[in-house]
């Protein structure tokens, strides 16, 4: 192959320019071949190299003093105290859930789980966020989607214990499958991906090699068009059983002192596993003999082995000579290991099949070579204005509080979780149906607190500011089960980025998380951008930053969940509400709109709620917390009702102006929780809160089978119930 004979049908198969094409001879002094094209066309992609968004990226804080391990390896770490550190990352796997959705899932599911065993950590919990097109004509994606994710996560043992789950017309031809993992680890036998250690052996284990998965980070690289059912041999095929040996082999190796390191085996398979391992070590190199890797299909070339992305495999670096300490790990959990190699001191990635050599490449030039892509931004048209003044006023605030909890994104959940198991592992302690899922520490009184949050049709309004409301949310889901946010990863869902509109949403996005996580102190400590999400240039996506989160408590015992607990227990609403209805579900449901700005965030006023609601409970004060969110306050308070299974009594809501009737009851304002507490607490309460100099406000008495507004409304919680848990079943 010459610079001048390759075609742009070849590039484009690997993802590739022209203009990539040429920097790649000019660097090599000649044009690659086959196998060489192959290999720079997956870790160029924009799925590896990030060369869109890399810069921007940089942006985002991601040192803290509890950091151990921030962005660059398979996962993050941070230390959460008793000699433990949580390891935690979230993933996208959207384009191969589009056109194959269980396998999409599932293996998404696998990857993310690798990522975390990668660090030496063992996985002990899932979560996803997902999105789909309106039901029912998105429900071949919405079943495929579940039941891979339930599919894998059950059968490996690790329990998927939260999540959300959205419904736009925006991701009818582009679902959103993002999943995230967290597992612990003994700090001092954290794990880090280096290929160290010249002559050290390079051993592959796990599944044998085969065709699956062949460009799939090369596919995830481009927009979805009408031949992308073409490529759903991109998409990989998952076997939890064998990963779940892979796992506990794995975990096996924190016995011998054999192992280096560890690499996970995901986007461009052996290529991008041993370039990035060696890519971590200054001038270090490998070399590769594809002969010796086990496969389960004849006729499989040097470029095959090499871009396969054949899952439930894993790159382990031995140290010379202790080999067979290492195999007989294996072993004895039936898995096919083969030492395929070594680390060099060259700097660069050689492959030989057998006696022919078949490609040699600059590590550097595979890992860092590609091209920056210097777009430029330019502020998307604006959103539709709201005029609050043209808005119908509220008739029956029962009726539409019915409405909303029926609609899709307002609904019970417990019709797709009930598919996962989350008590697997006995750890959990707050399952799914909450703000946020609760894992206890075996071992401690620790309790690790966990969610995913985003809002994306604030963030389609309005980016910068949607990104400081995903994280101001993640934030009060942790705080209301009693735990202190302690770090971030987030995944970066965009449209086509050569749409100056799309690169200028991912500017602004980018900034407002960088904004509000440093208001927050939170450190960013991985993640994942996930582009493209467009079909054929004409339905893109929302932008949506989906900000996994994770959060600690020093004693579980004290936890918080979200439904009222007792008969009689005051109800307050902490914060104070604004006539925010812009992008807000009463707006969409009632009226079908999706229009105006998101609810304005003053950073500081959230963290001084924040503060009261931890001291409160902290102090024993409180007996329920919920963080109020879409759907406003009603909708809030619903859910507390139908959680606790107990009623509420409330005195008629009557705003004083300028504060609308229907804005008090389902605008979305943050800052905002419900909680409930004895008589005895409150004064102790007021006490805090004016230290804090938080508003609070007494919304009535929890009692009864009913929730009444006297004058207003009253719903008998039967009827509520129904509405909430009927939509999705």
């Amino acid at each position: 192959m010459t610079a001048q004979s390759v075609d742009e049908r070849r590039l484009r198969e690997v993802a590739l320019t022209p203009g990539e094409y040429r920097a790649i001879v000019e660097e090599l002094k000649r044009a690659p071949n086959e196998v060489e094209l192959g290999m720079l066309g997956v870790l160029w992609s924009e799925h590896c190299s990030y060369k869109s968004s890399k810069a921007l990226l940089r942006r985002l804080p991601s040192a803290g003093a509890a950091v151990i391990q921030g962005p660059g390896e398979n996962a993050g770490a941070v230390n959460i105290g008793e000699g433990w550190a949580a390891v935690f990352k979230i993933e996208s796997h959207n384009h191969p859930s589009a056109i194959e959705p269980y396998q999409g899932a599932a293996t998404g599911v696998g990857g993310i789980i690798r990522d975390v065993i990668a660090m030496g950590a063992r996985p002990i919990a899932l979560l996803d966020s997902l999105r789909f097109g309106p039901q029912p004509a998105s429900s071949h994606h919405v079943e495929g989607v579940v039941a891979g994710i339930g599919g894998y996560g059950n059968c490996i043992g690790i329990p998927t214990v939260g999540g959300e789950v959205y419904f736009e017309d925006c991701y009818a031809n582009n679902p959103l499958v993002n999943a995230m993992c967290v597992g612990l680890v003994r700090v001092e036998r954290l794990m880090r991906a280096r290929a160290e250690g010249t002559g050290n052996s390079l051993m592959l284990v796990g599944a044998d090699t085969g065709r699956d998965g062949i460009h799939g980070a090369s596919f995830a690289s481009l927009e979805l068009d009408e031949t992308s059912s073409e490529r759903r041999p991109a998409v990989q095929v998952g076997n939890p059983f064998l990963e779940k040996c892979l796992l506990e082999a794995c975990m096996d190796l924190a016995h011998t002192d054999a192992v280096v390191a560890i690499q996970d085996l995901g986007a461009a398979g052996l290529t991008s596993s041993v370039a990035e391992c060696a890519g971590r070590v200054d001038g270090a190199g490998a070399h590769i003999d594809v002969a010796r890797v086990p496969r389960r299909e004849r006729g499989m070339t040097p470029y095959h082995v090499m871009l396969s992305e054949s899952q439930e495999r894993m790159l382990v670096v031995v140290e010379r000579g202790r080999e067979a300490e290492v195999e007989a790990i294996f072993q004895a959990w039936d898995l096919t290991s083969a030492v395929i190699g070594h680390v060099t001191d060259d700097g660069h990635l050689t492959v030989v099949d057998g006696a022919e050599k078949v490609a040699r490449l600059p590590i550097s030039l595979l890992t860092d070579g590609a091209p920056p892509r210097r777009l430029v931004g330019v502020a998307a048209e604006q959103p539709p204005g709201l005029d609050m003044n043209a808005l119908p006023p509220l008739v029956d605030a029962g009726a539409a509080l019915l409405r909303l909890l029926a609609s899709p994104n307002l609904s019970s959940r417990r019709g797709i979780f009930r598919r996962y198991d989350h008590m697997v592992g006995d750890a959990t302690v707050i399952p799914p149906g909450g703000d946020a899922a609760m894992l206890r520490v075996k071992g401690t009184r620790l309790g690790l607190a966990v969610t995913t949050d985003c809002n994306s049709r604030y963030c389609h309004l309005d980016p910068h500011l949607g990104a400081q409301l995903a994280v101001a949310e993640a934030a009060r889901n942790i705080i209301a089960t009693g735990a202190h946010p302690l770090a971030v990863t987030d995944c970066l869902n965009f449209a086509n980025p050569d749409r100056p509109e799309v690169y200028w949403e991912m500017e602004e996005t980018i900034a407002g998380l960088a904004h509000a996580c440093r208001a927050f102190e939170l450190p960013i400590v991985s993640g994942n951008v996930s582009l493209y999400n467009d079909s054929s240039g004409e339905s893109a996506i929302y932008p949506t930053p989906v900000v996994g989160m994770v959060g600690l408590i020093d004693d579980y015992g004290k936890r918080l969940s979200a439904g009222l607990r007792g008969e009689g227990d005051f109800v307050l609403l902490i914060g104070s509400s604004q006539n925010d209805l812009g992008g807000s579900e009463y707006l969409k449901v009632e009226h079908g709109l999706v229009a105006g700005r998101p609810p304005a965030l003053d950073l500081a006023r959230e963290r001084a709620v924040d503060r009261l609601v931890l001291a409160a409970a902290e102090n024993g004060l409180l007996q329920s917390a919920h963080d109020c969110a879409e759907g406003g306050m009603l909708v809030a308070l619903a859910e507390c009702c139908l959680l606790g299974g107990i009623g509420v009594r409330c005195p008629a809501i009557r705003p004083e102006v300028p504060l609308r009737m229907d804005a008090a009851f389902f605008g979305e304002s943050p800052s905002r929780f419900i909680v409930s507490l004895s008589s005895r607490a409150m004064p102790e309460l007021q006490s805090l809160a004016r230290r804090h100099h938080v508003e609070i406000s007494l919304l009535g008495l929890a009692g009864g089978d009913s929730i009444q507004f006297e004058g207003q409304f009253r719903l008998p919680l039967a009827e509520i119930r129904q509405a909430w848990e009927g939509a999705l079943t």
